[in-house]
């Protein structure tokens, strides 16, 4: 059965790439330099890569990236855009859920739910979260981003429901299910061909406590956990129940 997620991004590399959500790159690839203390030498996977806008910013500063996607689609348009960067990067097809890698890797990032959160079952997410870990050497960094649950419940679920559905014109009947923390929308959208489509989305919130519990048994050592703002990336922000999302930054243990 083919998935929201392998619908949504079937044809929709070159609108995708003018989303809002997507204009900050250059400020979370600045976060990375950081994180990695600017070390040219580290070897960065890019985990659910999209159209490849942080592996390529990432090419154009001197790193050595490997990016991996479900959609060829998505992939292709990478591969396109790499081109006229005039940057190498590794594009490849592979399924986040299945091992791929075994300690090759210095850093990796998930950014914008490129994987991690999408997926129509917990034990699939848990899945990306050890198969990243395991793509990782020893002191390796995860550098992700996923929904924060702290939003939904602070905010009331009924005026998050109420906001969802009337903040625009692409997502209406939006349901949230306090037992499993899943949000199920209408996604009306647009796709590169010019065709109206219409999806149900399936997406995971998860409350810091779980992340922090998913990730050191998955092999990380230490978990920081922060918030997370468009395009701003920054350990100067702690995670408030206003941000939509966190950021987090764990480092792979022995």
């Amino acid at each position: 059965m083919t998935q929201w997620y392998e619908a949504l991004f079937a044809n929709y590399g070159r609108t995708y790439d003018t989303e809002s959500y997507t204009q900050g790159t250059v400020g979370e690839v600045d976060f990375v330099e950081r994180e990695l203390a600017a070390d040219r030498t580290k070897r960065i996977l890019d985990i659910g890569c999209g159209t490849g806008r942080h592996a390529i910013e990432l090419a154009r500063r001197g790193y050595r990236v490997t990016g991996f996607d479900l959609s060829e689609a998505q992939l292709r348009r990478a591969r396109e855009k790499a081109a006229e960067a005039g940057v190498v990067v590794e594009f490849e097809r592979r399924d986040a859920t299945q091992p791929h890698f075994d300690r090759e890797f210095d850093a990796a990032i998930m950014f914008c739910e490129g994987a991690f959160s999408l997926m129509e079952t917990d034990e699939k997410n848990y899945a990306i979260l050890r198969h990243a870990g395991a793509a990782l050497r020893p002191g390796g960094k995860l550098l992700m981003t996923t929904l924060n649950a702290l939003f939904p419940l602070f905010h009331s679920v009924k005026d998050f429901l109420a906001a969802n559905a009337t903040g625009g014109t692409a997502t209406d009947k939006v349901t949230f299910d306090l037992i499993t923390f899943r949000e199920c929308a209408e996604l009306t959208f647009t796709d590169d061909a010019g065709q109206p489509r219409t999806i149900m989305t399936n997406e995971r919130y998860y409350t810091p406590s779980e992340m922090r519990w998913l990730l050191q048994t998955a092999g990380f050592i230490k978990v920081d956990i922060l918030g997370c703002h468009l395009g701003k990336f920054s350990r100067e922000d702690a995670l408030t129940p206003d941000d939509f999302e966190m950021l987090v930054v764990a480092v792979k243990g022995e």
